[in-house]
């Protein structure tokens, strides 16, 4: 059996609580399974920046390359928000997508039956909620150059650029999943003022011919936002680029009832993944077992299907979840009944023993 190798990185606040969870969690399913599976960890973010002088370490980044995937937590906090650009925690995502080109960024919002009372949403919109949304990770104005303050510091400048080359492999990935689903693609862009999204909606509608099946759509990106909002149901799979796709997965996130539900897989053409909750570090939980570890942990899922093919282990796990949820039980950032609020570690076991 060939081995599979995972890279664990926590991360700072929460990250260390939910990845725990998580790598419980990975740990039983490949002994009960025999998959092969070997786990290895190291450091990264804020707290690797104190250890190390660099929020993505030489020693962390060469583990990274030669995994087959990468468990993340959640990097950042108020503690480096002084630091310089190239020295924030974030800039360690941000190098990893780079230098691993995870240019394919998926987004599941999917709420579960048993939580649309959880939803900032009135249940009746939100029921049987299924959408992905997939961004382009590694282009656009979060990469593009020239970048940086004019020499009085009075403004600051970001470039935003993409090549068709780009555009077309977001877009395949993009078709290709809307195939497997309801054969359905939503273009996001902001065509009506920006000469990259123009390029952009060109690409994707070219793209288009070579996927007869498919109904492609285009919508501007400040309407779309509205229409999550509005009638969320209506769409199933959008692509987007790396902006806007930051900014509408975390509202569709919401819709599911709390950000701590949804996990996320970022690929590259090898299907080598970083996979993580779409949560932040959110320091001022972090240590008091507030956390919810189950977007960690379907993270976990999400690597066992595109980055392994062990779609059974995969959904083994998403059932043990809703088992869970399916009894009651919840975590303090989901709405429910109060006497079965579980702790971040009593939520991780709670899954496991629906794995047994």
């Amino acid at each position: 059996m060939k081995t599979r190798e995972v890279l664990i990185l926590q991360g700072d606040g929460i990250g260390p609580e939910v990845c725990h969870e998580a790598k419980k969690v990975l740990e039983h399913i490949n002994d009960t399974k025999d998959l092969g599976i070997t786990i290895s960890e190291s450091a990264v973010g804020g707290c690797a920046f104190e250890e190390f002088g660099s929020p993505l370490p030489e020693k962390t980044l060469k583990l990274a390359q030669r995994s087959d995937a990468i468990l993340l937590g959640a990097v950042g906090g108020p503690s480096w928000d002084n630091l310089d650009y190239d020295l924030r925690p974030e800039r360690a995502l941000l190098g990893l997508r780079s230098e691993l080109d995870l240019f394919a960024n998926l987004r599941p919002a999917i709420l579960s039956k048993y939580l649309s009372d959880s939803s900032s949403l009135k249940p009746e919109k939100v029921l049987d909620l299924d959408m992905l949304i997939v961004r382009e990770l590694t282009g656009g104005i979060y990469f593009g150059e020239p970048r940086g303050r004019s020499d009085t510091n009075e403004s600051a400048f970001n470039t935003m650029v993409y090549s068709k080359n780009e555009i077309e492999r977001i877009g395949r990935v993009a078709f290709e999943a809307a195939q497997k689903r309801n054969k359905k693609l939503c273009s996001v862009d902001k065509a009506n003022v920006l000469e990259v999204s123009v390029l952009w909606r060109e690409v994707i509608s070219d793209l288009a011919n070579e996927y007869p099946d498919v109904h492609l759509s285009h919508m501007l990106v400040d309407n779309a936002a509205m229409q999550l909002v509005r009638e969320p149901k209506q769409f199933d799979v959008i692509v987007t680029g790396n902006l806007f796709g930051d900014i509408l997965s975390d509202i569709a996130a919401m819709l599911t009832g709390s950000i701590g539900m949804l996990p996320s897989a970022s690929l590259n053409s090898k299907n080598q993944g970083l996979y993580e909750p779409v949560h932040g570090s959110a320091p001022d939980i972090a240590g008091k077992g507030l956390a919810n570890p189950i977007a960690a942990i379907l993270s976990v899922a999400m690597m066992l299907k595109y980055s392994f093919s062990l779609n059974e282990a995969s959904s083994d796990i998403e059932g043990a979840i809703q088992e869970v949820l399916s009894a009651g039980y919840i975590t303090h950032d989901l709405e429910g009944n109060n006497n079965k609020k579980l702790s971040t570690s009593e939520m991780g076991n709670k899954i496991i023993e629906k794995l047994i």
